[in-house]
C-alpha cells in the first residue's frame, strides 16, 4: 500500500503563486502525477513525472505556468504554480502508481490517490 499527504493548497491572487507537495510513504511508486477538478466539471489531468524526473508531461492550459518535480530522497513529488488564473481554482489531487506505464495523462492509469488540496485563485 501507498499512503500519499499533500500540503501546499490556499488561496492567492491571480498572478500568484503556490507550491504543492505530495509525500508518500509505503511502496515504491513509479510515476507521478497531478489532476485537478472544479466543480461541476469532470477531474482534468495536469500534470506528470516519470520515476526518474527526465520525463515531464503537461496538459496545454499549464505549459509554461507550472513545473512538476520530485524528489526521490523524500519520496515526495512536487508542483509548481506560477502566474495561477481563476480558471486554476480547484481540487489538485496527486496521484501515484507502483507499477510501470507509458500512459501518464489517463486518471486511471494511477491506483493511489491523495485526499485532494483546495486551490483558489481569486481575479
Amino acid at each position: 500500500q501507498v499512503q500519499l499527504v499533500e500540503s501546499g493548497g490556499g488561496l492567492v491572487q491571480a498572478g500568484g503563486s503556490l507550491r504543492l507537495s505530495c509525500a508518500a510513504s509505503g511502496r515504491t511508486t513509479y510515476a507521478g502525477a497531478w489532476f485537478r477538478q472544479a466543480p461541476g466539471k469532470e477531474r482534468e489531468f495536469v500534470a506528470a513525472i516519470s520515476l526518474t524526473g527526465s520525463g515531464t508531461y503537461y496538459r496545454d492550459a499549464v505549459k509554461g505556468r507550472f513545473t512538476i518535480s520530485r524528489d526521490n530522497s523524500k519520496n515526495t513529488v512536487y508542483l509548481q504554480m506560477n502566474t495561477l488564473k481563476p480558471d486554476d481554482t480547484a481540487v489538485y489531487y496527486c496521484a501515484r502508481r507502483d507499477y510501470a506505464s507509458s500512459d501518464y495523462g489517463r486518471a486511471n492509469s494511477y491506483n493511489y490517490w491523495g485526499q485532494g488540496t483546495q486551490v483558489t485563485v481569486s481575479s
